[in-house]
């Protein structure tokens, strides 16, 4: 969705740009849609800069968690990283409409209003925070697998023990739903599903695919309950300079 805008930011002529180290986070593999855009993302900005924008790529959450990650770019300990948004809204509450339940009826209908003045509206108010934010990336939505029962009706999800995000609407989302919602970082969540210390998670397919959960799940519903946006955040701090 926004990944070109985020290169295309950078108008300066390479000449005047001063050599600068950027290390950029993200949680999910290398080989995963997340990785694969954020090696693009290193390539087109050494390309855009003769050079001297080097950007290292930190995938696997080797940096911690999304919010550690958003907690060191505060510090100016970080410079960048690309994340969920549902994990900002212990930063800036308003993040958290795009929590909300069955939002959107496409992804096209989702576009329009990230990369509409809404969206961006939201992405100002970072700045306040400590953070920038640069634009949204293409995520999709969320689904659920678990080890259980196929999820068909409601009361099918009734004692599933469900890996959610650290995040209120979640929690109360998955437990009015019956589940027994667990709050966990999503670096933890491979080993719980293969231990059986929860049954279940939710994420897009493409997440699901990347971080191979189909090895310790067997079902899988399409549920689309939420859609679910990542965001390119940088420190206002480095921005700054």
């Amino acid at each position: 969705m926004g990944l070109a805008l985020g290169v295309s930011a950078v108008s300066a002529s390479a000449a005047d740009i001063s050599t600068r180290l950027i290390r950029f986070g993200y949680g999910l593999n290398q080989d995963s849609k997340q990785g694969r855009a954020a090696d693009y993302f290193v390539q087109r900005m050494s390309e855009l800069s003769g050079g001297k924008f080097k950007v290292k790529a930190f995938g696997g959450a080797s940096l911690g968690s999304d919010i550690q990650m958003q907690n060191a770019l505060i510090g100016g300990a970080q410079e960048m990283m690309v994340g969920s948004t549902s994990t900002l809204v212990g930063i800036d509450k308003r993040m958290g409409v795009w929590d909300l339940p069955f939002l959107f009826d496409s992804a096209e209908q989702a576009d329009k209003v990230l990369d509409g003045p809404y969206g961006q509206k939201l992405l100002d108010n970072l700045q306040d925070q400590g953070l920038v934010g640069l634009v949204y990336w293409e995520n999709g939505f969320r689904n659920m697998t678990n080890s259980k029962r196929p999820i068909e009706k409601m009361s099918d999800m009734d004692g599933v023990k469900l890996r959610v995000m650290q995040n209120p609407m979640y929690l109360d989302l998955f437990k009015s739903m019956g589940a027994n919602a667990v709050p966990m970082s999503f670096s933890e969540l491979f080993t719980a599903l293969e231990t059986k210390a929860v049954d279940g998670q939710e994420n897009p397919v493409t997440t699901i695919e990347s971080s191979k959960f189909y090895e310790v799940q067997k079902y899988l519903s399409l549920t689309q309950h939420v859609y679910s946006p990542w965001i390119v955040l940088m420190s206002k701090s480095f921005w700054d300079k």
